[in-house]
Order: C-alpha cells, then sequence, then structure tokens
C-alpha cells in the first residue's frame, strides 16, 4: 500500500515539530499563492475564482499519492497558457463553455495521467530534450508576458500567438490609460526589487537571513495590499484603471464535469499535450528539490499523484494544475518537511476563499499582470541558445525552431513541433552511428579507433566497433561501412564487429547482420562477433544467427585476435608501451 498511497511511509512518523515547520512553510506559500492563483485564472481566460478553487482540492491529494516531501501543486503560468489556447478553440473566453472545457481539460489530463502512472509509463518524460524543453519554456514565457501587456497598458487585446497579441494591440495603442502603466510599473519594479533585492538589503541591515528571506518572499502579497490600498484611496477605477471584482465568496459544490463525446474529441490532444508538458515540469521540480534532501522520487506514482490532482482541480470546478517551480523552491526554502505542508496550504486557501475575497475587490488587474510577467521572465533563458550551438548546433537548431513555432503558431503546435524534433533528432543521430576501425594499443589489451591513436593492426583482419544500438534505422549504415571496408582489402580473411557498446538488436537489425554473415562468406571473410552483452547474446541465441555465422563470438577482442592472429597479438603485448593518442585535428 505504501507503493500507492506514499503518506503511509511519513504519517506515522510525523511529529510535533514537524507540524510546525508544515504550518510556517503553508503560511508563507498561501501568502504567495492566493495572487498567483487569481493572475494564473486569469491568464487562462477565466474567473478569478476559479483560480482559487484549483488550488484547494489538489493539494490535498498530492499530500495523500505524491513522494515528494517539498513540491507545491497548483495553476502555473505554462498551463494555464495552454489552458486558454485550448478552451479557446472551443468558445469565447468568460462563457460557461469555455468554463466547462477548462474544467475538462483538467479531467482528461487527470485521467491521461492517471492512466500512464497506473500503466508506470514515467520515461515520457524522456521524449522531450533538454533544449526543446528550454526552448519552450523561453518561448511561453515571452508569449505570456507579452499577453499581459494589454492589461499593463489598460487596452483591449487578444490572441495566442505573437503575431495575434501585436496585431490587436497595435490598433489600441492610442487608448492607453497612464494610470495602468503608472500602477503596472510601479507593481513590477516593487516586485523585481524584492525578488532580487529586499533580501540582502534586509541582511545590511542587521535582520537574520531567515526573517530577511520570509520577508522578502511576501513581497507579493505586500505590493497587492499596498495597491489595492492606493486604488481605494485615489479612486482610481475613476481613472479607468481595471479592477478585480467581486471574487464570489464560498466553495464549489463538487460534480463531474460536462463529459460530452464531442468536447472531449476536441480536447483530447490538448489535454494530453497538457499533461506531458505537466509532468516533465513537476518531475524536474521534485527531483531537483529531492536531491537536495537525499530524498527520492518515484516518477510513475508522481504520474498518479499528479493525475488524482487534476482529477480534484476537474470535480472542484478548477482547471489544468501542476508542480510550480517557483513555490515549491519557496515550500522547500520555507523548512517544509512532509507533503502535509500541501494540505495546510489548501485548508488557509479554502478560508481564504470563504472569508478574504471581498477584500480583493479593488486589486487591480494591472498588479495581477505585472505578478505574472515578473514570475514567467525569470523563466526565460534566451543565453542556453548560445551555450546549446558552441555544443551541439543540431539541438541549438532544434531549440530555436521550437522558440519560433511557439511564438509564431501557439503553444500546442510549439509542443508538438518539440517533441517531432527531440525523435527526429534522435533517429538522425541514431542513423549514423559512430564506427570506427580498431587496433591494439601496443603493450596492452586494449583496442583503439586507428584514426585517434597509434595502434597494431594484423593484416588480413578487419575489427570494427559500433558505438550504437543495432536497429531498422541505422542497419542500412553498418552494412554500408562493412562492405565498404571490405573492398578496400582484397586480402582480408576475417571480419570482427565489437559490440560493447550494443545494448539491443532488433529485427531489422538481425536480418542485417544475417545478409552481412552471408555475403562475406561468399567472399571467403568470416564474421565474428566480439564483447556481446548477456541481454543481446540471449536473444541471438533464440534465431538462427548463431547457427547460420561463418565464424565465432568471442568474450573479447584480445581473445578473438590471439585465436585469429596468435603471434602477432603476441609481439603487440610484448612491445613496450607509449604515448599512443594521435594529434588529430
Amino acid at each position: 500500500m505504501k507503493r500507492y498511497f506514499p503518506i503511509l511511509e511519513w504519517a506515522p512518523a510525523y511529529s510535533r515539530a514537524t507540524f510546525a515547520a508544515d504550518l510556517i512553510a503553508a503560511l508563507i506559500v498561501t501568502v504567495m499563492l492566493i495572487p498567483q492563483s487569481l493572475a494564473y485564472a486569469l491568464l487562462a481566460g477565466l474567473p478569478a475564482e476559479v483560480g482559487l478553487y484549483a488550488s484547494i482540492a489538489p493539494l490535498v491529494l498530492y499530500a495523500l499519492f505524491g513522494t515528494s516531501r517539498t513540491l507545491a501543486v497548483g495553476p502555473v503560468a505554462v498551463a494555464s497558457l495552454m489552458t486558454a489556447a485550448a478552451a479557446g478553440q472551443i468558445a469565447a473566453s468568460g462563457s460557461p463553455d469555455y468554463l466547462a472545457a477548462a474544467v475538462l481539460l483538467a479531467f482528461l489530463s487527470g485521467a491521461f495521467l492517471l492512466a500512464m502512472g497506473l500503466l508506470r509509463l514515467g520515461l515520457v518524460a524522456n521524449f522531450l530534450s533538454h533544449p526543446v524543453i528550454t526552448g519552450f519554456v523561453t518561448a511561453s514565457g515571452l508569449l505570456i508576458a507579452a499577453s499581459q501587456l494589454r492589461h499593463i497598458l489598460g487596452v483591449k487585446g487578444g490572441g495566442q500567438t505573437l503575431p495575434e497579441i501585436a496585431e490587436s494591440l497595435w490598433p489600441n495603442l492610442g487608448s492607453i490609460n497612464l494610470s495602468t502603466v503608472l500602477l503596472g510599473l510601479a507593481a513590477m519594479a516593487a516586485l523585481v526589487a524584492a525578488r532580487r533585492w529586499l533580501k540582502g538589503s534586509l541582511i545590511g541591515l542587521g535582520m537574520s537571513a531567515g526573517t530577511a528571506g520570509t520577508l522578502a518572499r511576501l513581497g507579493p502579497m505586500i505590493v497587492v495590499i499596498a495597491s489595492i490600498l492606493v486604488t481605494v484611496l485615489l479612486n482610481l477605477p475613476a481613472s479607468g484603471v481595471a479592477i478585480l471584482g467581486e471574487v464570489p465568496r464560498g466553495l464549489p459544490a463538487p460534480a463531474l464535469p460536462r463529459l460530452d463525446p464531442d468536447l472531449i474529441a476536441r480536447l483530447a490532444l490538448p489535454a494530453l499535450l497538457i499533461s506531458i508538458v505537466g509532468y516533465v515540469e513537476t518531475i524536474s521540480v521534485a527531483q531537483t528539490l529531492a536531491a537536495k534532501r537525499r530524498q527520492r522520487i518515484d516518477p510513475d506514482q508522481e504520474l498518479v499523484a499528479l493525475g488524482a490532482s487534476n482529477l480534484g482541480a476537474a470535480l472542484s470546478g478548477g482547471f489544468p494544475v501542476t508542480g510550480g517551480f517557483a513555490r515549491s523552491v519557496v515550500n522547500f526554502d520555507a523548512g517544509a518537511e512532509t507533503p502535509a505542508a500541501g494540505a495546510i496550504t489548501a485548508l488557509f486557501m479554502a478560508l481564504a476563499t470563504l472569508f478574504l475575497t471581498p477584500a480583493l475587490y479593488n486589486l487591480p488587474q494591472a498588479v495581477l499582470a505585472a505578478t505574472i510577467i515578473v514570475a514567467v521572465l525569470s523563466l526565460v533563458d534566451l543565453g542556453a541558445f548560445r551555450r546549446i550551438w558552441t555544443y551541439s548546433r543540431a539541438d541549438a537548431a532544434a531549440m530555436a525552431a521550437t522558440v519560433l513555432v511557439t511564438l509564431g503558431k501557439g503553444v500546442e503546435m510549439g509542443i508538438i513541433a518539440g517533441i517531432s524534433l527531440s525523435l527526429a533528432l534522435y533517429l538522425l543521430r541514431t542513423s549514423r552511428p559512430h564506427m570506427a576501425v580498431v587496433g591494439q594499443v601496443a603493450g596492452t589489451e586494449h583496442f583503439r579507433n586507428v584514426l585517434r591513436h597509434h595502434v597494431v593492426t594484423v593484416p588480413g583482419i578487419l575489427s570494427i566497433r559500433v558505438d550504437e544500438s543495432l536497429y531498422f534505422a541505422n542497419t542500412r549504415a553498418l552494412e554500408d561501412r562493412i562492405l565498404a571496408e571490405v573492398a578496400d582489402r582484397s586480402a582480408l580473411k576475417h571480419v570482427i564487429l565489437m559490440c560493447p557498446a550494443v545494448n539491443d538488436i532488433d529485427a531489422s537489425a538481425l536480418e542485417s547482420l544475417e545478409a552481412i554473415n552471408h555475403r562475406l562468406k561468399d567472399a571467403g571473410v568470416l564474421f565474428h562477433l566480439t564483447e556481446v552483452k548477456g541481454p543481446v547474446m540471449d536473444r541471438l541465441g533464440r534465431s538462427l544467427f548463431l547457427r547460420d555465422l561463418s565464424g565465432q563470438v568471442f568474450l573479447s577482442q584480445i581473445d578473438a585476435l590471439r585465436t585469429l592472429a596468435p603471434e602477432e597479438t603476441q609481439a603487440a603485448l610484448c612491445c613496450p608501451r607509449a604515448d599512443s593518442l594521435k594529434r588529430v585535428s
């Protein structure tokens, strides 16, 4: 039961001291989560209270099923943007059908994640390469920031892509509201100052690091309270400053979303993409924080926990949620010891929904937009392109393509392009595996590339090493390389294929090995294998390949050379060892 309910591992040892630590962390995260949940709901095109709803049940369910002690689940920027993009294809923002689509997205995402968790498909995170993830997150951050400019400027606008946003903003630039601009810029400046310099400044004034850190984390809430007071005192709504307005009090009654088959069909792919992106972000954050405390994360169980959290969000009228990086780091730094901190946060959020919403009536939308912009711009990493380009131009090209597609065509097309590019790059790279003709390093039993090292080779024997598993995409390259090398050696008697890096041989590769064996045999050349791994050897043993093999399978390369060319091999072993490395460009 502990495998499916990790709470059974930590709950029996839960103590008063642990509760105190979780309580403090929950208070700090709640202060951060209230404005974020409101802001991300508006980013998703939903009523503000939906963000509060999505910050209650999911946190409780993650506490039951999650394996991370410090992950903070809830609304996040990227998932909110993807929700807006998907629901916007169904209905107009603010309509009942739009809300129904957002809730159904949470339900479908939860169902997908739960199914993948039960099937133990945690490896799904491996289908997105790091450069593609970086490109997608960077582009999403820029797209989110651009989408909030209309609130900062106090004008109308919209759109799901950068061209659409620019096209909608341009005609309205003449009606910019100066009061809104000043308020939004002031909020951004205060939020940036609190994030970057407040803690250091307080420490410089003699305050302890812990107290200074806590006050710095209260920066967003201080900005929210100050903006409400300024709005009331200066009567800013009379100057055209848009405010949040009435946020309904009370908790939603649990209910199933509208399970319309046609709507499910239209939202299935967006929900799957939200699930994958949300899981990748969640598992990355969870593993990073767990490593700092030498704790363990179960990727498959995290799928179950995140699936349950999204189902909880759907049943309580919320939208898709995932593990948030900023909130999780704050939760970690605040000293959270167990997932109970999330459950306590949910309790505080429920109390806020019941009693604090009237106080949010005069909260300017420009301040919520500033909160989003400051949060998402920290995700933008434009310098990553230069670093990746220096190391791998193919990966840098994939990152650039992901950024451009996301900005130009939207988040759904961006993530589809990212996944496609990741798989295409893998197929391209592995379809052209590195293969090297090798020789013996004098005085040793080691074999190295003849182009990189001074080695001893034996006339009549070709030793070639393949540095990749063999499968349908690269078998032609292996055949072509071996046959080309054989064609250049008229006195050849033996071909040895070294397989230390071959972890798998699929059916297509097996047929290629059989074809190589027959062609070499017809040419009077024996075909041998060396250093074949046990699992690969087991599979070969179930075929006819070993029976028809013209040569032998040797445990090691040195064993093969001792058998096929004992005198030359012994002479190479007796030679004094010198610097074997060739100076190649």
